[in-house]
């Protein structure tokens, strides 16, 4: 969810609040041309170019899916099995219960959980691996290739056991875990696969490195790989997905995306479970770049979203909306999957973030192992669409937060047409406290404060826009002259704005600080104006907004 600029009492200009001199982190397309409906030359006309497309919107996956990149997932590909049943005795044997096993479910898991949810949401997805000749391995195979997915150099080995990951649950709950791995992988096969390197990552607009310890992305195919990739091209994508991504930092990757664990273990220090672990990962921002060799660190923080870590530019942050199921798994990949195809697809990698945030959130509802789709992912980002909140709903749900002992933080603007400014600025809103509200100027308000012309989307569609933003937790509206009345109602915590002046110059200070609120003054970057941004495009200018 998102906010922008009000007149009276809201931001100055359009601007959105913060944004650093220096650039985000390869803000550029990897491959793709701009998108387009079918039949057409160019992009859609209400659909913004993909390197250029700031916030999420239903349309956007599956615009996404028509790039249909070409993406290689290499490395440790297992099964996963779901077996359910009910409980109605007790061992004799020992004090255990007694599934009696109602239903065998099988996914593929790790690599190839990740090869599926790629090929779910669109892309063209090959996989290179080894796998055991056995029943396991012929399921899995099975799977990837109804799917979509190409599995020429998926090999198999009469020597290899096909890794295996079983489940037993009842009622709901996963009461087992047994792990069935090979100690070890057959000499000859880690021959015959690191030969096959070349071929496997040649020509393809990403490559994801999927390495969990089982030994099939030892040497000498580790060595092949970065060998293979040292050449790479601007267009190939290359993220390292990896319970340690120290052995990879040679390759150079463009993103890593380790867990808070793989994380804390690369820092050798304890993150703790709570929130406060994306600040430690970013005061440690430097160590684990220069650990990992990449251009960019992504630290996945289960339930509280992720941080990223930039060689050059801002961190980011997103935040998840967690689920209560027991029985999901595989989040993680879907993450990896959506972010690189997101990235491959030129979408810039603040909002690919996003949409990945998005993606992860769709699976954690679903039991068991599974994919995110594109049409899956745009409904969910469609289900935004009506999130504005009225006032007295929001003041319920505040209460409700509050009793747990959240912060509300409130910010309010127009927020016509999204850019990196707004986006930064509600990134940085919502590190003050624990709930980001963003209460919109209705449209007759936007028009009174800009202009006829103004605003050039309407309140819905910039509520769906903001909603989708994972930083906002609520959406509402207000048409009032100032945020006054709204502020007095819901008397957040912390009242947010960005601009070039001080809480004693704002309207709504005195109304914030009389029942204990304080007004906390974002950064203002004059350049990253939505006023500025529509002349351009009134005046048929095609440069690039500066990068400062």
């Amino acid at each position: 969810m998102t906010a922008g600029t009000a007149g009276a009492g809201g931001l100055t200009g359009d601007d959105g609040g913060p944004m650093s001199s220096k650039p985000e982190f390869s803000e550029t397309a990897h491959s793709s041309p701009a998108p387009s409906e079918p039949g057409q030359s160019g992009p859609a006309l209400s659909e913004p170019v993909l390197s250029e497309q700031r916030g999420l919107a239903a349309w956007l996956p599956r615009r996404l899916a028509q790039e249909h990149p070409a993406v290689t997932v290499v490395g440790d590909f297992m099964l996963d099995g779901w077996w359910t049943g009910t409980i109605d005795r007790m061992c004799r044997e020992a004090p255990a219960p007694v599934v009696d096993i109602a239903r065998r479910d099988f996914a593929p898991g790790g690599a190839a959980n990740t090869a599926m949810n790629l090929a779910a949401l669109g892309a063209r997805v090959s996989v290179a691996g080894i796998i055991g000749a056995d029943d396991a391995g012929a399921e899995l195979r099975r799977q990837l290739v109804a799917a979509g997915v190409d599995t020429t150099l998926l090999a198999e080995h009469p020597d290899m056991a096909t890794p295996t990951k079983i489940r037993i649950s009842s009622g709901g709950q996963v009461l087992l875990r047994f792990d069935d791995t090979a100690a070890t992988v057959p000499p000859d096969a880690l021959a015959t696969f690191t030969a096959a390197v070349p071929a496997a990552v040649g020509h393809q607009n990403a490559v994801v490195i999927c390495d969990y310890g089982t030994g099939v992305l030892a040497e000498p195919v580790r060595g092949r790989l970065i060998e293979s990739l040292a050449g790479r091209g601007q267009d190939t994508l290359v993220v390292v997905d990896a319970h340690d991504p120290r052995p990879w930092a040679g390759l150079e990757p463009d993103l890593v995306t380790p867990n808070a664990q793989e994380a804390a273990r690369m820092l050798d220090l304890r993150l703790g479970s709570g929130p406060e672990r994306a600040a430690v990962v970013t005061e440690h921002a430097g160590e684990l770049l220069q650990a990992t060799g990449a251009r960019a660190v992504v630290v996945t923080l289960d339930r509280d979203g992720t941080v990223l870590i930039p060689a050059a530019g801002n961190p980011h942050r997103t935040w998840a909306r967690p689920a209560t199921e027991k029985q999901a798994s595989g989040a993680g990949d879907t993450f990896v999957a959506a972010l690189t195809l997101a990235r491959a697809a030129s979408l810039p990698l603040s909002a690919s973030l996003d949409l990945a945030q998005a993606a992860a959130d769709v699976v954690v509802h679903h039991p068991g192992t599974s994919v995110c789709g594109t049409d899956e992912l745009g409904r969910y980002l469609e289900s935004f669409g009506d999130a504005a909140v009225t006032a007295d709903e929001l003041e319920r749900h505040i209460r409700a937060h509050r009793n747990d002992g959240q912060r509300v933080v409130l910010t309010n603007g127009c927020f016509d047409v999204l850019h990196r400014g707004h986006t930064r600025y509600l990134n940085q809103a919502k590190q003050l406290g624990d709930i980001l509200v963003v209460a919109l100027n209705s449209d007759d308000s936007v028009r009174k404060l800009k202009g006829p012309g103004r605003p050039i989307n309407s309140v819905a569609d910039r509520a769906a826009v903001i909603a989708a933003l994972s930083c906002v937790d609520y959406v509402t509206v207000f048409d009032t002259a100032t945020p006054i009345p709204l502020i007095e109602q819901l008397r957040p915590e912390i009242y947010a704005k960005g601009g070039d002046y001080t809480p004693e110059m704002l309207a709504e200070t005195e109304a914030v600080e009389a029942y204990g609120g304080t007004v906390s003054i974002l950064d203002y970057v004059a350049e990253r104006s939505t006023t500025a941004m529509v002349q351009r495009i009134r005046n048929g200018e095609g440069a690039p907004v500066p990068e400062g």
